[in-house]
Order: structure tokens, then sequence, then C-alpha cells
């Protein structure tokens, strides 16, 4: 979100940020869906295996409900209570609301990011597990859900809220390390290319550039994260000895690590790493660029009416 600094007029409230960045991830996810569903096949494929066939990936290119819905809560928190999280962590420490930060910065990303992650991990659980899923090209375990309402109901019968908040803790890990540099350094850059007279303040060019470089530095802090998610997300269930469904493979995030990199080596963390860049670069660019652009235009039109 473009800092106050930067925006004219009254700043947006933390609901109008929320829904602006709601909009502009719906925008991004539209276009980068297919590296997502690839980067997910690929996390999954030789999983703690330490040889195997590769086999090609298959795509499901559709878009569906749940990656709106799911890019909303998360990027709708993400990119809307990054800033009032920011300002009053500022005051928390003795510091003015305005001031920018870096320590403090970090930690409101990180913050916004795994509110986003909480709320949205019903969706991208079955996000993940559909994306997954393929009949004639199988990786890792395969759920077969008919539709997003079947798949948030079958787990919901056999798991109950349990099973919908599972792997919760890797999705908090995995959002809060990407959110801890993704505002800070699209904010960082803008600043910079502004300040030195390099682009102007409120020019698109200065959103894509700012953009471009945050894209780099979200994948690189979240890859192993992102890894784990997806394994975690998508690993089989039994029925644990005090009655409750729990992970065939993996007990956490740490865990799925540890694994990972004892069976297939520390280069295991970052399989898919080239399908998700292809995925958070264009997603990030477009997201923070069309954030700025959307929220520009509402002030224009908000204050304007005012």
């Amino acid at each position: 979100m473009a800092s106050p600094a930067l925006v004219k007029g009254r700043p947006i409230s933390t609901a109008e940020g929320f829904v602006c960045g709601g909009i502009a991830a719906c925008i991004a996810v539209t276009v980068s869906n297919p590296a997502e569903v690839a980067k997910t096949r690929l996390q999954l494929q030789g999983e703690l295996a330490k040889s195997g066939t590769e086999k090609s990936v298959q795509k499901r290119f559709g878009c569906h409900w749940e990656d709106y819905a799911y890019q909303i809560l998360l990027n709708g928190s993400r990119l809307g209570f990054y800033e009032p999280f920011r300002r009053n962590i500022n005051k928390l420490f003795g510091r003015r609301p305005d001031e920018q930060l870096g320590a403090t910065a970090i930690i409101a990303g990180a913050s916004s990011g795994a509110v986003g992650a909480s709320l949205g991990n019903p969706l991208f659980l079955i996000k993940a597990r559909m994306q997954a899923y393929s009949p004639a090209l199988p990786v890792g375990a395969q759920h077969y859900y008919k539709n997003s309402f079947h798949a948030l109901s079958t787990i919901f019968r056999a798991e109950g809220l349990r099973g919908l908040v599972r792997g919760i803790d890797a999705a908090i890990l995995r959002t809060s390390m990407g959110s801890s540099v993704q505002l800070p350094s699209y904010n960082l850059t803008k600043n910079f290319l502004v300040s030195r007279d390099i682009l102007p303040a409120n020019s698109t060019w200065t959103f894509l550039a700012s953009s471009a470089v945050s894209g780099v530095c979200v994948c690189l802090m979240m890859q192993p994260a992102d890894t784990a998610l997806t394994r975690m997300y998508n690993q089989p269930t039994v029925l644990g000895p005090n009655g409750k469904m729990v992970g065939t493979l993996y007990k956490n995030p740490i865990d799925c690590l540890w694994k990972t990199a004892k069976t297939e080596g520390f280069r295991g963390w970052y399989k898919g790493s080239t399908a998700h860049f292809l995925r958070i670069a264009p997603h990030t660019i477009i997201t923070l660029t069309a954030n700025d652009l959307i929220i520009n235009l509402y002030k224009r039109i908000r204050d304007n009416d005012n």
C-alpha cells in the first residue's frame, strides 16, 4: 500500500484499504493462477523420495471462486492492515506514526500477513488440494473434490473445524515471511525512486519498478515455507490415538522442512522455485501496482464527492 506521505489527502481507512487490496489481488490472481498450479505440482513431485521418475506437470488453468475469496481475505488483510499496524507499532515504541522505520515495517508486514493467512487458511487448503489433484498425472496425495463447496463439507464432516485449520501454522509462517518484506521493500524502493527524482511519485512506472523489486524479495524469503505449506496441506491423514485426524508425514512445518532436507537435500526446499517466481513476480507486480492505482482513483472520487 502506498505510504501516506506519497498520497495526498485524507489517508484511507482500514476498511477502504482492505477492499482496495482485495480488488487488486483478484485482478492479479486471474493472471498468476496457471503458474500457481504448476508450482504446487512441482513442489509435490518426488515428495520424500531420494530418486524417482520425473513426470511432466499437467496444469489446470481455471481460476475458481476460492482463489478470489482467498485473495480478498489474504491480500485485503496484508494491504489493508499493514499501515494501521505500522503506525500503531511506531506509537508503541514512542516514534511518530508517519515515520518510516525498517524494523516496525517488517513487524507490521509479518503481522498483517499472519492475520490474512489465518482468515484465508480453509480456502488456501482446498485450493492447494484441488490444484494437486490429477487423475492422469498424480503427484503427492490425491484428494478428489467435485467443487469447492464439496471440499469444505467433506473436510468438515471428516475432521470438523480442526480439518479446516490444518496447516495454519505453516500458512502463518509462509505468509508472515513473505509479507515481512513485501510492503517494506516496495515502499523503500518507491521512496528511493521518488526522493532522488528518478521517477515521479504517482507514476505507473514507479509502481511497476517498486513492485518488481518487491516480487523478487518475496519469492526469495517465502520459498522454503511455501514448499512446507503445500506439502502439509496435501499430506494424507489418519485417525490418531487421541481420536483426532493427524498427518501421516509431517507434524509441523519445521518437521516438514527437516524431513525434506534430510531425504531430498536442501534443494528440495526450492522445488518449483522457477514456477513460484513466475507466479509471485507478476502477482506481486499486478497486486501492488493495481492497489496504488485503485487507491489513487478511489481517493480522487471520494475527496471530490466530499
